[in-house]
C-alpha cells in the first residue's frame, strides 16, 4: 500500500477532520482519566523508594532481589492490593489467571464463573475442552458457569442457582474476549461482587483483568475483588516489558498463587529476574500513558467507522472498560482487507500480507494482523477475528494515537474509498 497521508481521498480527510473535532470531548475526558492514572502509579514509584539499583535483577535463585519486592509493592500500592506478584516467569494472561485457579482451589472445590463461558484457552486449563491433562477437572475440581442473558449482562437473578456448597472462587471476566457482548465496566463489576457477598460472604471472588488495566480509574479491587491477574505484553507493561504478568491482591491469596507458582515453602521468595527489572519498572510507569492513547485511538477508531454505518462496540461515546473495539463489516472480503491494511500501516513486519488461517481451538479461520515490536502484545495495535458472520474483526491497543489514526485511516481507505 503507497497511499501517504497527503494521497488519501479528499472526501476521507475531509471525514477524518470532521471526526477529530467529534471527539475531542472525549479524548478530554480520557486525558483526564490518565492524569489521574498516572499520579496512582507515580506515587506508588515514590513512596516505594524505587532507585536505579532496583533494576539490577539476579540470577540463579534469586535470593534477595530488592527490586523485584519493590515492584511487587509498587504494583500491589497502584492496583489497590495487600500484596502482589509480578514476575516475568508468567508466560501469559492465561498463566498467571490459572497459577491463580491452581493456588486458590482444591479437589473437592468448584470454580464458578459469572460471565458466561470463559475464552478458549482458560476452557483448557479449567479441562472443558482438550484433552485434561493438567487441568483443573483431573485434579477434581469441579466448574460451571452463570449464562449470560441475551443481552450479554450477567444474569443475577440466576447466581444463587449456582453457587453451591463446593464453591469456593467465582470468576469475572472484565474483557469480552471473542465473544459478542460488551466488557463489563467496574460499576458492573462492584454490582456483581455486591450479589455475591450478599449469597456467599466468604467465597473468594477473582477478575481476569486482561486489557483492563487504567482503562478507568478504578480497578476490580477497589470494589472488593479478592483477587485479580494480567499480561504484562497487554496494558500493565506499557508497550515495554517483553514477558510476564502479575497476581495482586488479599496478601493471603497472593501467597497461596506464589506456591502454585514455584512450590510451597518458597512462593514468592524466589525467581531470578535476569535484565527484566528495568523493561518493567518502566513499562507500569508509562503504562497509564499508553493506555490512554490506546483508548483515544479506539475512540477515533469508532467515530471513523460510525460514520461510514458500520456497526461498531463500543461507539465512541460510549464508556470504555478496556483496549477491544469491535466492528462488524458483514462480509469476508472487507474485513480481510481492513486487516492487511493495517498490517502494512505496522512498523514490524508491514511487508507481511495475513492471510486467514485454521488456529487450534478455533472452527473458524482467523485473520490476524500484529506487526509489533513484543510479539503477541495486544496493547500494541493488532486487528483480528474469526471469519464468519456477522465478521467481526476485535481492534485492540495502540502506543500512540497518532499510529492508530494513520493505520485506522488507511484501513478505510483501502475497504471504501481506493475502487472509487
Amino acid at each position: 500500500m503507497e497511499e501517504n497521508w497527503q494521497q488519501l481521498d479528499p472526501k476521507l480527510q475531509a471525514l477524518v477532520a470532521q471526526v477529530n473535532v467529534q471527539i475531542q470531548p472525549q479524548l478530554a475526558k480520557i486525558g483526564q482519566q490518565v492524569l489521574y492514572n498516572q499520579h496512582k502509579v507515580l506515587t506508588a514509584f515514590r513512596e516505594q523508594q524505587v532507585a536505579a539499583t532496583s533494576f539490577a535483577g539476579t540470577t540463579g535463585y534469586g535470593y534477595d532481589d530488592e527490586g523485584r519486592d519493590q515492584l511487587d509493592a509498587v504494583y500491589a500500592q497502584a492496583f489497590g492490593g495487600e500484596a502482589a506478584i509480578v514476575r516475568p516467569q508468567f508466560v501469559s494472561g492465561t498463566h498467571a489467571i490459572g497459577t491463580a485457579f491452581f493456588g486458590l482451589l482444591r479437589p473437592g472445590d468448584e470454580l464458578l464463573y459469572l460471565t458466561g463461558m470463559p475464552y478458549d484457552t482458560l476452557q483448557e486449563v479449567i479441562g472443558v475442552a482438550g484433552n485434561g491433562v493438567g487441568s483443573l477437572k483431573e485434579f477434581g475440581i469441579s466448574f460451571d458457569y452463570v449464562p449470560l442473558t441475551t443481552a450479554g449482562k450477567v444474569a443475577v437473578a440466576q447466581i444463587a442457582a449456582h453457587l453451591k456448597p463446593q464453591t469456593k472462587v467465582v470468576a469475572i471476566q472484565r474483557s469480552r474476549g471473542y465473544a459478542s457482548r460488551d466488557s463489563f465496566t467496574i460499576a458492573e463489576i462492584a454490582a456483581m461482587i455486591k450479589a455475591v457477598r450478599q449469597l456467599a460472604p466468604d467465597v473468594t471472588i477473582f477478575v481476569d483483568n486482561c486489557y483492563g488495566e487504567f482503562s478507568e480509574t478504578q480497578e476490580p479491587l477497589a470494589v472488593g475483588a479478592d483477587l485479580m491477574a494480567g499480561s504484562l505484553i497487554k496494558n500493565p507493561g506499557g508497550g515495554i516489558a517483553k514477558t510476564g504478568g502479575y497476581v495482586a491482591g488479599r496478601r493471603d491469596l497472593v501467597k497461596k498463587v506464589g506456591y502454585a507458582l514455584t512450590v510451597p515453602g518458597i512462593g514468592a521468595d524466589e525467581a531470578a529476574t535476569l535484565n527484566n527489572l528495568s523493561d518493567m519498572f518502566q513499562g507500569f510507569f508509562l503504562a497509564p500513558h499508553v493506555v490512554g492513547e490506546a483508548l483515544k485511538g479506539a475512540v477515533f477508531t469508532a467515530a471513523l467507522l460510525g460514520q461510514l454505518k458500520l456497526d461498531v462496540h463500543p461507539t465512541w461515546q460510549a464508556p470504555r472498560t478496556d483496549l477491544i473495539q469491535t466492528v462488524n463489516f458483514g462480509n469476508a472480503s472487507a474485513m480481510v482487507t481492513f486487516a492487511k491494511a493495517i498490517q502494512q500501516f505496522s512498523p514490524i513486519d508491514a511487508y507481511v500480507a495475513p492471510i486467514p488461517s485454521a488456529m487450534a481451538g478455533y472452527e473458524d479461520p482467523i485473520i490476524m494482523a500484529a506487526g509489533t515490536f513484543v510479539q503477541g502484545a495486544s496493547v500494541e495495535l493488532s486487528a483480528d477475528g474469526p471469519l464468519r458472520p456477522p465478521y467481526t474483526l476485535y481492534i485492540q491497543g495502540g502506543l500512540t494515537f497518532e499510529h492508530v489514526q494513520l493505520a485506522i485511516t488507511a484501513a478505510v481507505n483501502a475497504v471504501f474509498f481506493s475502487q472509487k
